[in-house]
């Protein structure tokens, strides 16, 4: 840790901030049954990827498919609930009072964050920056969107905690050299361990005090 540079809190944000991500499993594993039956757990496969690279990745070529899906998902986020992860915002007020850089790092994009907002219009004021999929040409388990987490705050990739609970996030952290704190929202501690340097099943017992002990051990 660089104690002449800021200290930065790098979260995703579904999963970590908003408890959506059983929601999107539905949604997606519904997509994979329809138009692609030879996987199983599609809504497992593609955790952590915008919408852009499941298209590449899984349907080029189906502008119609595509259409049809955006068109869904879109549907189903207007009517999805947003609740917060028990005890994130009352820690992202404890780093801001202590001075920590907070950015949101999503490989949503801006369309879908508005309805993040419109349930959460108190979220812009407890973060410093939103940086979402527009703002990154790949995502992750690629590191750029955390090392530009970094940039935009003017630190070190030492000075800067990653929280993520997908594979694909936990994956972008560590290859960002980043100290990654992995929430069990998503897939189960003992599966996640691994990836990270602590699993925590939500933010109610974790502090500012405890995120500096982990920086401190780089």
């Amino acid at each position: 840790m660089n104690q002449t540079k800021t200290i930065a809190a790098l979260f995703d944000c579904d999963g970590v901030i908003i408890d959506t991500e059983p929601q999107y499993t539905i949604f997606w594993d519904g997509v994979g049954r329809k138009y692609l039956p030879e996987y199983e757990n599609f809504g497992k496969i593609i955790k952590g990827q915008t919408l852009v690279q499941i298209y590449d990745r899984y349907f080029s070529g189906m502008e119609k498919e595509q259409a049809e899906i955006t068109d869904a998902l879109n549907r189903y986020e207007n009517e999805m609930s947003y609740d917060y992860i028990p005890g994130v915002a009352d820690f992202m007020k404890e780093l801001r009072s202590q001075g920590v850089k907070i950015a949101i790092v999503t490989s949503s994009n801006q369309q879908k964050m508005q309805n993040v907002y419109a349930a959460h219009p108190e979220l812009k004021g407890l973060v410093d920056r939103i940086l979402t999929s527009e703002d990154f040409a790949r995502s992750k388990p690629a590191p750029d969107c955390f090392l530009l987490g970094a940039k935009v705050f003017d630190t070190v990739i030492g000075n800067c905690v990653v929280f993520e609970d997908s594979f694909h996030g936990l994956e972008a952290g560590n290859a960002a050299g980043m100290t990654v704190v992995g929430l069990s929202t998503t897939n189960p501690a003992a599966a996640i361990q691994d990836k990270c340097r602590l699993v925590i099943p939500d933010f109610t017992e974790f502090s500012y005090a405890r995120m500096m002990e982990l920086l401190a051990g780089n």
